[in-house]
């Protein structure tokens, strides 16, 4: 297959990220780029090592004259999220993803990228193979599934690096350097239900909400988006109002950490009311353009006569179900008095599937800078669940990361860009979760700051690198590693 990212610049880091493409790397099933990343290091002559849980280190010694410098670990994360559209036909599991250029931006062809953070990994494989760049001691850590549970940052060991400083390289604002992150935790919901024959004189339709722009529930939370479980499931219930519909499936979203781009439900109602039910989609279809039309112009709300299902859900659950996701709330809960415009506390809900074993699971995950908020809306959300006879399980969350304005990482990458660039970074935290304040908890005297280049509508198929931000990124990168502090 031709590389078509070969001439774009700097190229020492768009060759590996277009190697890593041909490597399928969903979340939990990192074994091919471990495997991968082990034979580069090995190739190299470069010190390589794996832990239990799959996480990657390779080694590099200071290049001569900066040895007096301090180790730096370079960090990012080897899995990536796997969407797709509907229409696409991609096996994420065997097959690589195709890079395309599109006037000054990289995408995938019908699936994400993988950008986040395959441009982080490729950065670091650029460095370890150079012959030309000043550094002090490197150590390049690939961490595994960070998308779906952080279970390779959690399962870090003390000791399994030596560096004093890391620098994460999982952002996706160039010109922005992150200081520090929210945590976060997941609410899972469970709706039991009891299968029951269709109804006679019900006839099914299937009703599906698309062209949502979706996105990373950390990063794009504030912008407004529309999420597909809660637009879809208000047409139900007003349907249920009207006619009693019964449903046979109601399936939305995917991970918890993406925004709901896509929703379908099959459902069934009495067949004099098959008009009436068309008529009703047309205006709520009219009247959903409307709310949406500045920040999802691409929304389509579409009704179309289905086969008769197998069974419906009883009408308890069936209840529960429209009233749980009806109320649940999604979205920002506060914004931060510490750093004006900023979220501080959200919820997303995320998914709704229905299993083979008469269940049906809703996903939702909380973020907050604030311990005690993450808390306080994760147990929101559940309550609200509860009232449905939802059964409730939250997970062991992840911790934020605490800000340290007075960082000495910090204050070299802030000076090397300004020499650079000549303008101030933004120095911020960031509303989505990183990596590190789980290494803070294994490494607690580490220095950190992450950066990297723009990204966009990550966590969906319209996930796109800037090209022109990753010279950029690049750039500072070695500044960075070429005026570290010293020992």
């Amino acid at each position: 297959m031709k590389k078509i990212l070969a001439e774009l610049q700097p190229s020492e880091i768009w060759k590996y990220f277009e190697d890593i493409c041909q490597v399928p790397r969903p979340s939990k099933k990192e074994d091919r780029i471990i495997d991968f990343l082990m034979e580069f290091g090995k190739r190299h002559n470069l010190q390589t090592k794996r832990d239990k849980i799959g996480n990657v280190l390779i080694s590099k010694p200071a290049t001569p004259g900066k040895e007096n410098l301090k180790t730096i670990v370079l960090q990012s994360h080897m899995d990536m999220v796997c969407e797709k559209n509907n229409e696409t036909v991609h096996d994420f599991d065997k097959d690589p993803i195709i890079p395309l250029i599109d006037n000054g931006w990289v995408k995938a062809k019908g699936t994400t990228l993988g950008a986040d953070d395959g441009i982080g990994m490729a950065a670091e494989m650029a460095l370890l193979t150079s012959s030309n760049i000043e550094h002090g001691p490197i150590e390049c850590l690939f961490t595994v599934d960070e998308e779906t549970g952080l279970s390779g940052a959690f399962a870090l060991q003390s000791g399994f690096f030596n560096g004093e400083i890391l620098l994460n390289l999982d952002s996706e604002d160039e010109g922005e350097i992150f200081i520090g992150c929210a945590g976060g935790i997941d609410t899972l919901a469970t709706i039991e239900y009891t299968k029951e024959d269709v109804p006679n004189g019900h006839f099914s339709v299937r009703i599906d909400v698309k062209g949502l722009l979706g996105g990373h529930s950390g990063d794009e939370i504030n912008k407004g988006r529309g999420n597909s479980n809660k637009i879809l499931n208000r047409f139900l219930w007003q349907l249920n109002k009207k006619y009693g519909i019964r449903i046979a499936c109601f399936e939305g979203g995917n991970l918890r950490n993406a925004i709901p781009r896509e929703a379908y439900a099959i459902i069934t109602l009495p067949s004099e009311f098959k008009e009436n039910v068309r008529v009703d989609l047309n205006i709520y279809a009219s009247e959903m353009e409307e709310v949406w039309k500045i920040t999802e112009p691409k929304l389509k709300i579409s009704l179309e006569s289905t086969d008769k299902p197998t069974f419906v859900i009883d009408e308890e659950s069936s209840s529960n179900l429209m009233d749980a996701i009806y109320a649940c709330p999604h979205g920002v809960f506060s914004m931060s008095s510490k750093m004006p415009g900023m979220v501080e506390t959200s919820t997303n809900l995320a998914s709704v599937k229905f299993s083979d074993d008469n269940k049906i699971q809703i996903t939702t995950s909380q973020r907050s800078d604030v311990d005690s908020e993450k808390y306080n809306i994760a147990q929101m959300v559940g309550t609200c669940l509860t009232m449905a006879n939802a059964k409730i399980v939250h997970s062991d969350g992840y911790p934020g990361w605490a800000p340290n304005p007075s960082s000495e990482i910090l204050t070299v990458a802030v000076d090397s860009y300004k020499r650079l660039f000549g303008i101030d970074p933004v120095v911020r935290s960031i509303h989505a979760g990183l990596e590190c304040g789980l290494f803070l908890e294994k490494y607690p005297n580490m220095d950190m700051i992450s950066f990297g280049p723009t990204l966009r509508d990550v966590h969906s198929p319209d996930e796109k690198i800037n090209i022109e931000t990753v010279d950029k990124f690049w750039k500072h990168l070695l500044d960075i590693l070429k005026n570290a502090p010293v020992k």
